[in-house]
């Protein structure tokens, strides 16, 4: 089996796939710098989690009835290292001992929101941590190199469903912004190195053990509690939301098949625009619902109304989210498929257990 580099092990996204790969046999070097951007116990519950028969994973998996699928609770110990991005140095010395087959990029400074509030954050962890990745993987050999962008680059896109073959030209939030330059600085690299990169449009993921800056974490923790939401644009933002085991499939399809995308021959011509080692995928649920909708389907999981409080358009915010997966369902030969209904059910079981709610 190959090895992989991670990064961001302990977020949301890196620990459901990180898990899934370490069942699958590959040996996985995790990296994160465990800042505190959310709750950090948060973070480290869910590393915790990567060693088998942990309290918390057994007592949800106690109260859900689920019975262990093959390996679950039998994963191999994982090499873990807490460092930034930002430490240079220090990166290329994991490279150097763990020599990396693949590298998964999936650290970044998350949320439009907060890039309004703190923009540098996303300069330093978005810009300098990408590229510090990207070039110790070019200095060491590494060939594929995965990595997290965003449906956030489509911008107020009026065409739905977004493609890859979309202008994103005009994002509206820093956060985008950096997304977008990432995808530009994938490109060069595949150009000058022939090093394949392959982006991840990600469409609004949720799931159990998610980030509880996103909208159904906190909505869930508000309804709980009695306390009101307060719903942008008057609730009328399209989304399209994809559930993690959807997006961790994807990805984890995407490693075994990642040799396949470079040029059948190496005398294969670039384009103007397009690099044959560059390639950007959609990742989304393709079926936008309205807030108002999700909220519906929130409260019905929940079992318990929420306190609705409809506000005026959030700066930063897209108006409509719909992904166009054809690119995907082609290369993987999967579509995400989980619906809102079952997805909300099992994060709101996964969050009455987590944090004792009844």
């Amino acid at each position: 089996m190959k090895k992989i580099l991670l990064t961001g092990a302990a977020g949301f996204i890196g620990y459901h796939l990180t898990k899934r790969l370490l069942s699958e046999g590959y040996e996985i070097c995790g990296i994160d710098s465990l800042n505190d951007y959310y709750d950090p116990s948060l973070k480290q519950a869910r590393l915790a989690n990567l060693n088998p028969d942990t309290e918390v994973e057994t007592r949800i998996r106690r109260s859900l009835e689920v019975s262990p699928q093959p390996g679950t609770l039998d994963l191999p110990t994982f090499d873990f290292r807490q460092i930034d991005l930002q430490n240079y140095v220090g990166l290329t010395k994991i490279f150097t001992d763990f020599n990396p087959d693949i590298v998964i990029n999936l650290a970044a400074q998350a949320g439009v929101r907060y890039s309004i509030e703190n923009p540098r954050s996303y300069i330093e962890s978005n810009l300098d941590g990408f590229f510090n990745i990207l070039q110790a993987s070019r200095q060491h050999g590494v060939q594929n190199f995965i990595y997290a962008s965003s449906s956030s680059v489509y911008g107020n896109n009026e065409k739905s469903p977004f493609s890859e073959t979309d202008n994103v030209d005009h994002p509206v939030s820093l956060y985008a912004a950096t997304k977008k330059s990432n995808e530009l600085i994938a490109h060069t690299y595949s150009h000058l190195y022939k090093m394949t990169t392959v982006g991840l449009r990600f469409f609004t993921v949720y799931g159990p053990w998610g980030r509880p800056d996103m909208a159904y974490y906190f909505f869930t923790k508000a309804i709980l509690d009695g306390k009101q939401i307060q719903l942008f644009n008057q609730g009328l933002n399209l989304r399209d939301y994809t559930y993690i085991d959807d997006i961790v499939e994807s990805i984890k399809r995407m490693v075994e098949k990642v040799d396949n995308l470079k040029p059948a021959k190496e005398t294969d011509q670039y384009t103007a625009t397009q690099s044959p080692y560059y390639h950007i995928f959609n990742i989304g649920g393709s079926n936008p619902v309205p807030v108002l909708e999700f909220v519906e389907t929130l409260e019905s999981a929940v079992g318990k109304k929420a306190i609705k409080e409809l506000v005026g358009f959030q700066a930063g915010d897209v108006f409509s989210t719909e992904a166009d997966t054809t690119a995907l369902e082609s290369f993987i030969e999967f579509k995400p498929s989980i619906t809102l209904k079952q997805g909300l059910a099992e994060f709101v079981n996964w969050y009455k257990i987590y944090y004792e709610k009844s």
